[in-house]
């Protein structure tokens, strides 16, 4: 498979660089506006009628929101036999009740949820009109998704409900995250997510005993997880998300709870992981007079496309011609679910950014129009190639 249609459509794109500008105002307001829109987990409905609105004034084909929320937009290909689809999610890690004002700057805007996945969405809208503005028809057709419940216990549910209902058959696809320029994904991660949670009902046997209630324990948990992560190939990590307890200054918290989740290119790794954590709760249970239990919330298979699938190539070749170094990476998001159906698909990133998951989350404006070039120039290596898996 030759790599003529990435150089061809690399060299369109820069030599109509001025063409994509003039969408600047219209890129930027649907930033902001995503950006400024607040959709956590299971609360997305605000943001995917924004899509919704956005698809309808590009005249798209077959609008429409799913039972998961999920809603997708058709932009005919010339001859319509085959499908792909760019997909983003909507979900953001942030309540509906945070402030989620987008403050512009030189060449910058920031605010929480702008590059995960803000930008991401802003971009979706977008796309049909970057490729008008490139006189680029895809003979495929294109699916446009927005995908609700990706973090958290919402696990790819969108995305999941999104494959296993749709009429159409999907022959690859390409993930849009706002940061960072240069990330290519063409595999995912193992994983499996859980809670350990701790009651004290009674006082724990241990040498913090008077000190912190529930926390003692905790405290001790957390210790003997992160023991549990492996070096070496294929490496296997225990993270720790987040942990709860208490709401004063001297009155010990009765219940603390710990998010946790194990990641590894090996499923086989990750299973024995978790055999491990549940071993080590287990143990605990024996010295403490209350409740620990642990609940497994969410789980993921690895998947590979492989390093020399034509879209991978295609995808470095893209980068390279724009002058961007590559960061090649495991996706844990929606990839994982496409990889999983044997679906060739890859992750892209859009800009350069800063302080991801943070109020202050960043991201620089003028590198999205590189990050538009790479999604346009993969996009029409897919519409030109075949659709083959060979992970």
């Amino acid at each position: 498979m030759t790599k003529e249609p990435v150089q061809k459509t690399i060299d369109q794109i820069l030599d109509k660089r001025q063409s994509l500008k003039k969408l600047r105002e219209i890129l930027f307001a649907n930033i902001i506006m995503a950006g400024e829109i607040p959709a956590p987990t299971g609360c997305e409905r605000a943001l995917t009628q924004f899509l919704c609105d956005r698809f309808t004034e590009g005249w798209l084909n077959d609008i429409s929101r799913d039972q998961a929320g999920n809603v997708a937009a058709v932009l005919p290909g010339t001859n319509g036999k085959r499908n792909l689809l760019v997909a983003a999610h909507v979900d953001k890690i942030w309540g509906e009740s945070e402030d989620h004002t987008v403050n512009v700057g030189v060449g910058r805007m920031s605010g929480r949820g702008i590059a995960d996945n803000g930008l991401g969405v802003a971009v979706l809208a977008t796309l049909p009109l970057v490729l008008e503005a490139l006189e680029i028809q895809l003979k495929s057709n294109l699916i446009l998704l927005g995908t609700t419940r990706s973090f958290g216990r919402g696990d790819l549910a969108g995305m999941r409900f999104f494959l296993e209902h749709t009429d159409r058959e999907i022959g690859a696809g390409l993930c849009l995250e706002g940061m960072n320029l240069g990330r290519l994904s063409y595999s995912s991660l193992g994983m499996a997510r859980g809670v350990i949670s701790v009651d004290s009902k009674g006082s724990y046997s241990g040498p913090d005993e008077q000190s912190s209630g529930a926390i003692a324990c905790l405290n001790e948990l957390v210790g003997e997880l992160l023991e549990l992560n492996r070096g070496g190939f294929p490496e296997t990590k225990i993270l720790i998300g987040s942990m709860e307890a208490g709401s004063g200054f001297n009155v010990p918290p009765g219940k603390a709870k710990v998010r946790f989740e194990i990641r590894s290119e090996d499923a086989h790794l990750v299973e024995r992981v978790e055999t491990e954590v549940k071993s080590l709760i287990g143990r605990k249970k024996l010295g403490y007079v209350g409740e620990v239990t642990v609940e497994m919330i969410a789980y993921r298979q690895p998947g590979d496309l492989g390093a020399n699938h034509p879209f991978v190539e295609a995808a470095h070749h893209t980068l390279s011609c724009l002058g961007i170094r590559p960061n090649v990476e495991p996706s844990i998001s929606e990839l994982a679910a496409l990889l999983d159906r044997k679906i060739p698909s890859l992750t892209l990133g859009i800009t350069k950014g800063e302080s991801r998951h943070s109020p202050e989350e960043m991201i620089h404006l003028e590198p999205i129009f590189d990050g538009l070039a790479q999604i346009v120039s993969v996009l029409e290596f897919m519409d030109e190639s075949g659709f083959e898996f060979e992970g």
